[in-house]
């Protein structure tokens, strides 16, 4: 059930981002359409390019949040783990994380969990053990309490 509101944590916060991201460009294209020409036309251009180039980052923040969103459709909370994979919620002797993308902490229940992306240096440490299994990440030794 943990695993559950993990995931639907994870999906806010992916959305936020995606909301973010849609109204910064909507701002910005609105600021580009509101640059009149003035005498100073070198200005009017800057001023264009500027909201353009502000309009353009924000671009490349939605569609990295949108392939975020992608990413958490394909797992299913629901489907219980018994190795450290994608969808996994990992216990161990550093903390509690949950292999889905990188959200950063979240507090769940009362309990905090680190949403982090099968890429993050820890989850490649983990891939593939099980509870009562060690690792190495960054010369110390993890112990996995739990795996579900």
């Amino acid at each position: 059930m943990i695993k559950n509101t993990l995931h639907a944590a994870c999906l806010t916060f992916v959305q936020q981002r995606i909301d973010a991201a849609q109204q910064a460009m909507q701002a910005a294209q609105e600021s580009a359409n509101n640059e009149t020409k003035s005498s100073a036309g070198d200005k009017y251009e800057t001023g264009r390019a500027m909201a353009q180039e502000e309009r353009n980052r924000n671009a490349v923040q939605l569609k990295e949040a949108l392939h975020l969103q992608a990413e958490l459709t394909r797992i299913e909370p629901d489907r219980p783990c018994d190795t450290v994979r994608v969808g996994a919620l990992v216990q161990t002797s550093l903390g509690s994380f949950y292999v889905s993308i990188s959200a950063g902490k979240l507090t769940v229940e009362g309990q905090e969990f680190f949403a982090i992306s099968p890429a993050a240096p820890i989850a490649v440490a983990l891939q593939g053990k099980r509870a009562g299994e060690e690792a190495l990440f960054n010369g110390k030794k993890i112990r996995i309490v739990e795996v579900r």
